[in-house]
């Protein structure tokens, strides 16, 4: 009786919108002025045009003018950090043909010079023919490092077979060498950064933080030059965006990173983990908008649907009631036809896309 008389009063609560959402902290609403609104954050770089996740993805989002190069995280058998989306190595590299023993273990069982002599461009060309370009037909795997030097307006050096050109410094160390990007087209993006299973890879928070602080991009932020009328968020405070499936990396990255820096807490309707929710009924909702602002978060994002991903939809019209009352920002994933934009991009204030350019045009 008294569990069903409080499932009453929560119903009688969700259905006159006055939901019990937490308050945010002094640092969180500090922080959220200081957001950009409105932004286009290219996912993967993109999964359209190039093989995701790679230089060619990456400089085509720099140069179409994305407001961050969005990535995952995962960290190498030797303590690289790399972007990769998949839990292997099968859907988007040649593992099968050359560590076929290793093909189905994750990237933590391969040093980043195994990695190194993997293609992670040509299957773009095999199972997108009429998107193929030969520039794919080899893409190596990239380095945050690689990432940032692309934010920054460079390329990477390649030799006579488009071979990303590196070197060993005295500590042993495998450094990539880069150049001017003669694509460049003067944007400066900066980076929005997912800690991608992090349960497979204890302390990448750490890790990661570490690496930003060796890039100078924490804390002792180098100065990067912008331009007029181009994207210069690379050299601004909200240069770095977190962001996590977990639950657990959500309140490691908050504890590493502090009340200044945004995190962004994406959301997934499954039944894989238990950072999924179950369902996409206000009551869930809101218990993982709860738990986001209590542990840091200053963003959500959730799924969107509609083709072609055909995600669950979790920015349903009670949902998005409980985010407006939660003053956090909504960045939801992954936009990438127009039907999509003009059902849901003026309720939010950033998008993920695939199609930068797309979501680029509808904002202007």
């Amino acid at each position: 009786m008294k569990l069903l008389v409080i499932s009453l009063i929560f119903l009688w609560t969700c259905s006159n919108n006055n939901y019990m959402v937490n308050s945010l902290s002094v640092s969180q609403e500090q922080l959220l002025t200081q957001i950009p609104q409105h932004i286009v954050i290219a996912h993967r770089g993109t999964t359209f045009f190039a093989p995701e996740e790679t230089e060619t993805a990456m400089i085509w989002a720099r140069n179409t003018g994305a407001h961050y190069l969005e990535f995952d995280i995962q960290r190498t058998k030797d303590f690289y950090l790399v972007a990769l989306h998949d839990d292997n190595l099968i859907r988007t590299s040649n593992v099968e043909e050359v560590f076929p023993h290793k093909k189905n273990l994750p990237v933590s069982e391969f040093t980043y010079a195994e990695l190194l002599q993997l293609n992670f461009g040509k299957w773009f060309n095999e199972l997108y023919p009429q998107r193929r370009d030969s520039v794919f037909e080899w893409q190596d795997i990239l380095t945050l490092e690689d990432i940032v030097q692309i934010a920054e307006g460079k390329c990477i050096a390649r030799d006579s077979n488009k071979i990303k050109m590196v070197r060993s410094n005295e500590k042993g160390t495998i450094e990539t060498i880069y150049k001017t990007d003669v694509s460049d087209q003067k944007h400066r993006p900066g980076l929005y950064i997912e800690t991608k299973k992090p349960e497979l890879f204890p302390g990448i928070e750490k890790d990661l933080k570490k690496e930003l602080i060796r890039l100078k991009w924490y804390e002792h932020y180098k100065n990067i030059e912008v331009y007029k009328d181009k994207i210069g968020i690379a050299n601004s405070p909200q240069r770095i965006i977190l962001q996590t499936f977990s639950k657990k990396s959500l309140t490691l990255l908050h504890q590493e990173f502090g009340d200044h820096m945004p995190i962004c807490f994406l959301l997934w309707r499954g039944n894989e983990s238990t950072d999924d929710l179950p369902d996409d009924q206000p009551e869930t909702f809101l218990k993982w908008v709860n738990f986001a602002i209590d542990n840091g978060a200053t963003i959500i994002g959730p799924s969107i649907g509609g083709a072609p991903n055909n995600y669950p939809n979790l920015l349903t019209t009670e949902n998005l009631k409980i985010l407006k009352k939660s003053k956090l920002l909504v960045h939801p994933y992954s936009f990438d036809t127009p039907e999509q934009l003009n059902k849901y991009g003026k309720e939010i204030q950033g998008i993920f896309s695939n199609k930068a350019n797309e979501a680029l045009n509808f904002f202007k």
